[in-house]
């Protein structure tokens, strides 16, 4: 994708999350990763398809996530849907096991992204949409689109 304005080069962005959830609160995490996984997530070889992210033991770890193998690193390809573990200071995984074992609430990751050679992870506490919201998101998104270009064929 490309840079932006504070050093971030964002690799991939779940898309469906905003539409499928309510984002809450977010967080910036670390991503621990072996050498081939790198490689592949700089080529943008990332699939968010129903990752998310759980506290165990006082250690955040995402899982589901699905980075593709590294063609050229053959043997030292790992498990794509392996889980992993995030880097979080403490104070911040305290309060996310508080307000994860909130009935509803989920962490799910966001983007995917470079930011000084490490790569990070945004997360977001998220609550399920109902299928109505889904329809007013639409509907609003759709209803912003029209004026926009009304706007634009009146200039």
């Amino acid at each position: 994708m490309g840079k932006s304005d504070d050093g971030r080069r964002i690799i991939a962005s779940n898309r469906k999350a905003r539409h499928e959830y309510h984002i809450l609160d977010t967080w910036e995490a670390g991503l621990v990763l072996n050498g081939p996984e790198v490689k592949s997530l700089r080529d943008g070889k990332v699939a968010f398809q129903d990752a998310f992210a759980r506290v165990e033991d006082g250690e955040v770890w995402l899982y589901s996530l699905h980075i593709s193998p590294y063609e050229q690193a053959n043997r030292f390809n790992t498990d794509p849907t392996r889980r992993r573990k995030l880097l979080l200071r403490a104070d911040e995984i305290r309060k996310l096991v508080g307000s994860v074992e909130e009935k509803g609430l989920t962490l799910i990751p966001l983007d995917i992204y470079f930011r000084r050679g490490y790569a990070k992870v945004t997360l977001g506490l998220a609550r399920g949409k109902k299928l109505h919201d889904k329809r007013e998101t639409l509907k609003r998104r759709t209803q912003e689109r029209e004026a926009r270009r009304a706007i634009q064929a009146h200039q």
